[in-house]
């Protein structure tokens, strides 16, 4: 079947591009297809679908019985409006937003779009900031909430939240879902819905416009403290319109997600959430996450909803994969409507791809489309889509329309720029941030690189080539491409390791920091050890030079840890976060080891 034909199958848009080419070297992709009008505001999508499918469930999660709590997009609107109303009764200090702390859950959904519907932006907080201190210091949350200046904070429980509030300082209004009464002052989430709904609502909600904040989100901070990033109506709304016009079946066909990936980041909240409420779809809120003893609820979820796209990153699909493969009746739920299984937050290694597809090729007698995008935060999210039927991984997508990516010559790679009416405005409170973040042409130096995967029919698409910034020198001078080696070293050790840290700045050889497996786990070590070592020595067969070669790995005895960021709740690994935390593993990795694949 030609590209064409899959893409109709499908109901995708072609890919197309149109390039344009400088003469310093540098060159434009950006779609043929011109960006469709959009809604004026979230909200507008809430209104839509609380008119036209009333009764349809619009949004769940589990109830402490096991079974599934849900509402109706009218049940929806219902107490959005009740909130909402509430909300302007309090008077809130204007400009001020509201702060979420807590994981996703339907009370958290509902202040987020009442807040949105009458124009307060609202932002939320991973959780781990709050969850996972060591010691009670509450320093890091302490300084995202003196940053913010919230109006009114929110957290689902005041025996987990109130300890980190209590400590900090602010004058907010205060409100928990469970137990209120413990914590001086603070308000009832239940309360809020106890007023009806007047009329001040729907006029707050009219004079929304498009440059309206909606969202505050943090940046991951990894490079020092999270930035503030401001989301507009405008964004979020044009995004999801040039998903849509690149995801046809959009139109026809509702989506119906289970969703773990937190709203605190751009990926959960605004692609995923947003695609809900754009479209009309449901939405069951996964409880699980991709995490040892925590990844069997995810299993169960999504098994039991169905979902026609799944959403997920890498590490949750390679956690997912073992529970799938050993049970074929979870995998034919768990394949039963799927369209399509979206990966993003980090590259795939082509072992998990194989996996699914076997996986696929099995239960439903033909593989599945496998899909992926590429974006920020500060892009909300997506700036490509690779809208047709891939053969491996590593592509991500064509720009979108409305978009432009400018490939820019750095050193020895392309960076990648972007512009288009779905990239922020700026940094919150931030101008001297907001003006580094952009070059003089106000295209958004995003960090990362690219190339072309066919210079001649750029049609191909986008092949991602690493952040700029986490590429490093080894002492020969050699840059080293972190996040394409990275991949291709957790793919050819599969499946032994979990994730890898690439090693080496400043250092004659590669290394690998590498954090194992469950079946890694079960091996004896000097098994294990073997293995590992005949893996590196085909990758040193299969030539590339020593910017490709590593030499010598350590086998990690502890998992990530999210308290000192060297894993994000998102599942991903913090390159950077874990060379500083285990600065003397690395030490030891070059210790005295000079003909040997694992020091001793």
């Amino acid at each position: 079947m030609d590209a064409m034909a899959q893409a109709s199958r499908l109901g995708l848009a072609p890919q197309r591009v149109v390039r344009v080419q400088f003469d310093d070297g540098s060159f434009v992709l950006r779609s043929p297809q011109p960006l469709r009008p959009y809604a004026r505001c979230i909200g507008e999508w809430l209104e839509r679908w609380a008119r036209e499918t009333p009764d349809a469930l619009a949004f769940a999660e589990r109830a402490p019985d096991g079974g599934w709590r849900s509402l109706t997009w009218a049940q929806m609107r219902e107490r959005v409006g009740r909130i909402a109303q509430s909300l302007l009764g309090l008077k809130l200090a204007p400009q001020a937003p509201i702060v979420v702390l807590s994981d996703n859950a339907l009370d958290h959904l509902m202040l987020l779009l009442a807040g949105m519907h009458i124009g307060r932006a609202v932002c939320t907080v991973s959780s781990a900031y709050c969850r996972m201190v060591k010691d009670g210091n509450y320093s890091k949350i302490h300084g995202i909430l003196n940053t913010l200046g919230a109006a009114l904070i929110y957290a689902s429980d005041a025996a987990i939240y109130g300890p980190a509030l209590a400590s900090s300082g602010q004058q907010a209004v205060v409100v928990f879902s469970h137990g209120a009464d413990s914590y001086p002052g603070a308000l009832r989430f239940e309360s809020l819905m106890q007023t009806a709904e007047g009329p001040a609502v729907m006029q707050a909600f009219n004079t929304i416009t498009p440059d309206t904040h909606a969202k505050y989100l943090l940046t991951s901070g990894s490079t020092g403290h999270p930035k503030v990033v401001i989301n507009t109506h405008r964004m979020l709304c044009a995004n999801q319109q040039m998903i849509a016009q690149v995801w046809c079946f959009l139109d026809e066909e509702k989506p119906v997600l289970a969703e773990w990936l937190p709203w605190s980041h751009t990926f959960g909240a605004n692609n995923n959430l947003n695609m809900v409420l754009r479209n009309g779809g449901f939405l069951a809120i996964d409880e699980g996450r991709p995490l040892p003893g925590q990844i069997e609820r995810s299993v169960r979820n999504v098994c039991e909803v169905r979902p026609t796209i799944h959403f997920n990153v890498p590490r949750g699909l390679d956690m997912m994969l073992p529970f799938l493969e050993a049970d074929d009746k979870l995998a034919q739920a768990f394949f039963s409507r799927l369209r399509g299984v979206f990966y993003a937050g980090a590259g795939i290694p082509q072992s998990t791809w194989d996996r699914l597809q076997a996986l696929a090729l099995r239960i439903r007698g033909e593989p599945v489309w496998l899909t992926t995008s590429w974006g920020s935060t500060e892009t909300s999210p997506a700036i490509t889509s690779a809208h047709w039927w891939l053969e491996k991984a590593e592509i991500i997508g064509l720009p979108l329309p409305g978009v432009e990516v400018k490939f820019v010559p750095n050193g020895e790679k392309l960076e990648m720029r972007v512009r288009g009416v779905n990239i922020f405005p700026g940094y919150r409170d931030a101008p001297q941030l907001t003006a580094q973040a952009f070059d003089a042409e106000g295209y958004y130096c995003i960090g990362d690189a690219g190339y072309l995967a066919d210079p001649e029919h750029p049609e191909q698409g986008i092949v991602f080539n690493g952040r700029v910034a986490e590429d490093f020198k080894l002492s020969s001078g050699t840059w080293v491409s972190v996040g394409t080696l990275r991949v291709r070293v957790i793919s050819a050790l599969a499946p032994w390791a979990q994730d890898v840290v690439i090693t080496g700045h400043d250092r004659s050889e590669i290394g690998l920091l590498i954090f194992p497996s469950a079946q890694a786990a079960a091996l004896p070590p000097g098994q294990l050890r073997l293995k590992v070592a005949g893996v590196l020595r085909c990758l040193a067969e299969q030539g590339g030079g020593s910017s490709q070669t590593p030499t010598r790995a350590l086998m990690l005895d502890e998992p990530p840890s999210i308290a000192a960021g060297e894993i994000t709740d998102k599942g991903y690994i913090n390159q950077g976060a874990v060379l500083r935390a285990r600065g003397a593993l690395v030490d030891a990795l070059y210790a005295d080891c000079a003909e040997t694949i694992f020091p001793e």
